[in-house]
C-alpha cells in the first residue's frame, strides 16, 4: 500500500494570491506552490501550518492546479481553531506548505468510467479527479466520469442546470457545478437541506439511482472513487458491495506529521487475510474499500 516514491514531497513558502469565504465558514484558497503544483495527482493533500504561533499543521485536499501558473486551490471548512486561523490568512501572505502528499487515486485504466462521489470538504478530490479525467479525454483518451457531490450547507461553487441527462437522475435534482458543465463533465448535487436543484436526499443514493439504472455492460466498466465523512463512505462502501464494483475511499483523519513518521493517522486493513496497521498520511489517503474492515 505504501507510495514508496521519494522525493516527491516538497515544502514550500506558498504565497496566498486569493481567499474567498463562502456560506456556512467555506473558503477556496489559491497558493503559489509550483513544485506541489507540478507533480500533484488526484486524491493527494496538502499540510499547511495555518500560523506562526501554531506548529500542528493541517491537512487540506487539493481541488485543482495549474501547473504552467504554479498554483493549487484549496477548499476548506473552519470548524476548530487551526482552520479558523487559516482563514484569517490574507493575499499576499506565505504560508508554509509541505506537499503533495499520500497515494493519489489511480485514474490510469482507460477502458473505465469513474464515478466520483464527494461530500462537503471531500468534493475537491472528486474534482481534482474529473478534470485530470477531462483533461486527459480531450487527448483521445476512452474513460470517462460523472461527480456526485452532497452538500448540507450551499455549496461553494457557481451552479447551473445541466443538459447532460443521466440515467435513473430525475426530479428536482438538475443543477450541476459551472465549471464541470462547461467542460461537458456530468455533475449532480444532492443535499437533506432542501437546496434547490438538488437532489433530496444523501449522495451516496444518487450514486445509486444512477447505477441501477445503467446496463449490466455498462455497470461492468464502472469504479466507485469517494471521499468524505465517515458515514457517506460507509454508504459509499454498501453501494460498491450492492452492485458489485471496484471502490475505493479517500480517508479523512487527524494528522500530526502527515510524512508517516508519527503512526497518528493509522486505520486497520485485512490484506491476503493479515490484519495490518497502515498510515493514512503515506499508505493512503485512498484505500480499496474491501480492505477496510471498518467499512466492511
Amino acid at each position: 500500500m505504501a507510495n514508496h516514491q521519494r522525493n516527491t514531497v516538497f515544502e514550500e513558502q506558498a504565497e496566498v494570491l486569493a481567499h474567498i469565504t463562502h456560506p456556512a465558514d467555506q473558503f477556496i484558497m489559491r497558493v503559489h506552490a509550483p513544485k506541489t503544483a507540478a507533480h500533484a495527482q488526484p486524491g493527494q493533500f496538502v499540510h499547511l501550518r495555518v500560523s506562526d504561533e501554531r506548529a500542528l499543521r493541517r491537512p487540506i485536499s487539493i481541488m485543482l492546479t495549474n501547473p504552467e501558473k504554479g498554483t493549487v486551490d484549496l477548499l476548506y471548512k473552519a470548524v476548530g481553531e487551526g482552520t479558523h486561523l487559516l482563514s484569517q490568512r490574507k493575499v499576499g501572505e506565505s504560508i508554509a506548505m509541505l506537499g503533495p502528499i499520500g497515494v493519489p487515486f489511480d485514474l490510469s485504466d482507460t477502458s473505465k468510467r469513474y464515478i466520483l462521489i464527494g461530500g462537503g470538504v471531500g468534493i475537491p478530490p472528486m474534482i481534482f479527479a474529473a478534470d485530470q479525467i477531462s483533461s486527459s479525454h480531450q487527448s483521445n483518451r476512452k474513460a470517462d466520469c460523472v461527480v456526485f457531490a452532497g452538500s448540507e450547507v450551499d455549496f461553494p461553487f457557481a451552479l447551473k442546470p445541466s443538459t447532460t441527462i443521466l440515467p435513473g437522475i430525475g426530479g428536482n435534482a438538475i443543477l450541476s457545478i459551472t465549471s464541470l458543465e462547461e467542460r461537458g463533465i456530468a455533475c449532480r448535487l444532492a443535499s437533506n437541506a432542501g437546496l434547490y436543484g438538488c437532489y433530496e436526499g444523501h449522495v451516496p443514493h444518487l450514486a445509486r439511482d444512477y447505477l441501477a439504472a445503467l446496463s449490466d455492460e455498462e455497470r461492468a466498466h464502472c469504479v466507485l472513487l469517494s471521499c468524505g465523512p465517515h458515514p457517506m463512505l460507509h454508504a459509499v462502501a454498501e453501494v460498491g458491495r450492492q452492485f458489485d464494483l471496484p471502490t475505493y475511499l479517500s480517508l479523512e483523519e487527524h494528522m500530526a506529521c502527515a510524512i508517516g513518521g508519527c503512526a497518528g493517522c493509522v486505520v486497520k486493513t485485512i490484506e491476503n487475510g493479515d490484519e495490518k496497521y497502515r498510515r493514512v498520511c503515506v499508505d493512503g489517503p485512498v484505500f480499496p474499500a474491501d480492505i477496510l474492515p471498518e467499512f466492511a
